[in-house]
């Protein structure tokens, strides 16, 4: 279950996600040995995923080919394809055969960078053999030349599988920014050599786990997505690989239900391929675990019998300590403190423990203590995992504060041999960091020259504005200014004492309109509810006047409320005033007057319609035009301080009986700001 145990697998599994063999020979032999490689190369390229999924067909055919090659090189290419297999198979005992078979041969032959290709391949698997062992510190150093090798070889582009090895090797002995560094690097070769998405997917999980390993949770499901977008393009190992570390990160969290969910698929997958013993195994070795810690000890036991024999045969010092680790902890569950000393006395400690391993034993040692009433032993391993603790937040800081730096880092050997710059490589950059900084510089005038540019072009534009406002505001107060309220009024008034009661009512109705009609006239805007009261009002003072054949029509759809629309004041009263005094007074027979309020798409659409014979500008009745211009300066005024206008449309249309009318349409827009 731990991180650790599971990069050990993380080795040889990577170790085929993108393997490419030597390209063309470069060594003597001629014309037969030059034919021989590139059929080796054409055979590998076309049989590559087989070692993952059909390891032992794929052993038989090798060693064929490896028989009737006539170049040597070419045969001991052949036999480390072989060795790929046996690994596959967890065959470790003829891996090791296989590998110093490989090491006698390359140590006798003089430097080609085909040569170089087969050491690079050969000290790659030599690190995943010794990772399956358990001993991390000598995979790690043959990862390192492994690296060193292939950089001398004739396929850079192979740099990145040893890479991931060599990071899950850092990770796996606590140096957890290391890791970062050489994922970080295998990440940059993949992207400036434009590598497909598939071959970018192990760098992805292994920064998943190695953010795990820190409870980076968040950046730890981060990387994973990526991995799982490339799922189905997977190899069976590599789907087993992904599977087992988000079945560890949801351990890690507690979530042993999902943990358990992810370790069965596991299970499941590899049950098709019989060679995958070692990741059927750890799957046993993971559910067990889980199955510990939400204290099911019969259902951990069996998949410890299940996978304890494997171990052993293989010799997994890393996966055996687990086991007994565990062991403990069941023990511990079944109130066997016998068994639990016995196997503490017994167990054999891992040559590599990490924190997290050293963290588990630590809590089971402290839970076995408490039990048989040694507290102050309990608390010793308790301060020890605090320390822990400690030590894994502070390297959360560390591997934060490098992960900064080493994300940016260059590789300066991803497309050339060598790693030596030369002088006038130096020079040239130089040049051009100048010219960068020069054209840096340009770009900031122009962009200081355009800001300057617009913001003056603004300012202007503003002022503008505000002296429209004013001009507008003046003619508006000239107009409402041209009578005296309190005068008119008062005679007003007058004339009602005066009057017969049914002149009284009529008078009562004008007064209200122009009192209103001033109220509103200091008012930039109002509600539809008062505005139709308003309209509602004068309609009536005319309907005495044009008698029985005026016929006004007001229509509100249900969906709008009068109260909350805001429009600008006498936005329908002076339409409706021009229909009635222009284009209905003087008309002959019915004379209609349709007012519909609606909500469109974008906002509440008001529509005044007449049956007048339409808007003719050489008519004799065309008044002055003054009403519908203050509401155009209005409306104009308005929308220059909103992102949506008001719209306004005049136009004639043809009725249904036939008749020609005027309609004026007013769109409302939703979120409408009528402050000035």
């Amino acid at each position: 279950m731990r991180s650790g145990l599971k990069s050990c697998i993380g080795f040889f599994l990577l170790l085929w996600t993108g393997i490419v063999l030597p390209g063309a020979c470069t060594c003597k032999g001629g014309g037969d040995m030059i034919s021989e490689m590139r059929e080796f190369d054409s055979f590998f390229s076309t049989h590559v995923d087989s070692v993952a999924t059909a390891p032992r067909r794929m052993r038989t055919q090798v060693l064929q080919r490896m028989k009737a090659a006539k170049d040597s090189l070419v045969r001991y290419n052949y036999l480390s394809v072989a060795l790929k297999t046996c690994l596959a198979t967890s065959d470790i005992d003829s891996a090791q055969l296989l590998l110093r078979e490989i090491e006698d041969f390359t140590g006798r032959q003089p430097f080609s960078h085909r040569l170089a290709d087969l050491q690079s391949e050969c000290l790659n698997m030599k690190g995943n053999i010794y990772s399956r062992k358990g001993y991390i510190d000598s995979a790690e150093i043959c990862f390192k030349k492994a690296y060193e090798w292939r950089l001398q070889g004739t396929k850079p582009e192979t740099v990145p599988d040893i890479l991931i090895n060599l990071a899950d090797a850092n990770n796996h002995l606590g140096r957890l920014d290391m890791g970062v560094f050489w994922y970080r690097k295998a990440l940059l070769i993949c992207d400036s050599l434009n590598m497909p998405s598939d071959r970018k997917f192990p760098i992805y999980y292994g920064l998943a786990q190695g953010y795990m390993t820190l409870r980076d949770y968040e950046q730890c499901d981060y990387y994973s997505e990526l991995a799982a977008k490339n799922y189905d393009e997977m190899l069976p190992d590599e789907k087993h690989f992904y599977l087992n570390n988000r079945g560890n990160s949801y351990y890690y969290r507690g979530d042993y239900a999902t943990a358990i969910g992810y370790f069965r698929k596991v299970v499941e997958l590899v049950k098709d391929y019989p060679d995958m013993r070692w990741g059927l195994n750890l799957s046993y070795l993971n559910l067990s675990d889980c199955f510990l810690q939400r204290n099911e000890a019969d259902s951990a036991a069996k998949y410890l019998d299940l996978c304890e024999p494997f171990f052993k045969e293989i010799g997994s010092t890393t996966a055996l300590y687990y086991i007994d680790t565990q062991k403990i902890e069941l023990a511990l569950q079944r109130k066997d403190f016998a068994e639990a000393r016995r196997l503490l006395t017994v167990s054999k400690a891992s040559p590599e423990r990490d924190a997290h391993m050293i963290h588990i034993r630590n809590k089971y040692l402290q839970q076995f203590h408490e039990e048989t009433g040694n507290y102050q032993r309990a608390y010793d391993y308790l301060k020890k995992n605090d320390r822990l603790d400690d030590s894994i937040r502070n390297e959360r800081i560390r591997m934060r504060t490098a992960d900064l730096t080493l994300r940016y880092q260059q590789d300066s050997t991803l497309m050339a041999h060598k790693v030596l710059f030369q002088k006038q490589e130096n020079e040239v950059l130089a040049l051009r960091q100048t010219r960068l900084v020069t054209l840096a510089i340009a770009v900031i005038a122009f962009l200081i020259a355009v800001f300057l540019y617009l913001y003056n072009r603004k300012k202007h534009d503003l002022l503008l504005a505000q002296n429209r406002r004013t001009v507008s505001t003046l003619r508006l107060e000239n107009i409402r200014n041209r009578l005296s309220p309190h005068f008119i009024f008062n005679v007003l008034n007058q004339e009602v004492v005066n009057r017969r009661e049914e002149e009284k009512q009529e008078l009562a109705s004008l007064v209200k309109l122009m009192r209103r009609n001033l109220e509103l006239a200091e008012q930039l805007c109002v509600t539809l509810s008062e505005e139709l009261d308003f309209v509602g009002t004068y309609i009536d003072l005319e309907s005495r006047s044009l008698g029985a054949t005026f016929r006004p029509d007001i229509k509100i759809a249900e969906d709008v409320h009068p109260e909350q629309v805001w429009l600008p004041s006498m936005m329908i009263q002076i339409p409706v005033e021009n229909s009635v005094k222009h284009a209905l007074r003087g008309k002959e027979g019915e004379r209609n007057l349709w007012i519909t309020v609606d909500r469109q798409e974008r906002g509440i659409r008001i529509k005044i319609t007449d049956n007048g014979g339409g808007y003719r500008p050489d008519s004799r009745h065309r008044g002055t035009g003054t009403g519908m211009k203050v509401i155009m300066q209005t409306i104009q005024i308005l929308n220059m301080k909103n992102k949506e206008a008001i719209d306004v449309a005049v136009h004639n249309v043809t009725l249904p009986g036939g008749e020609v009318g005027c309609e004026v349409t007013f769109l409302l827009p939703d979120k409408y700001d009528y402050e000035i």
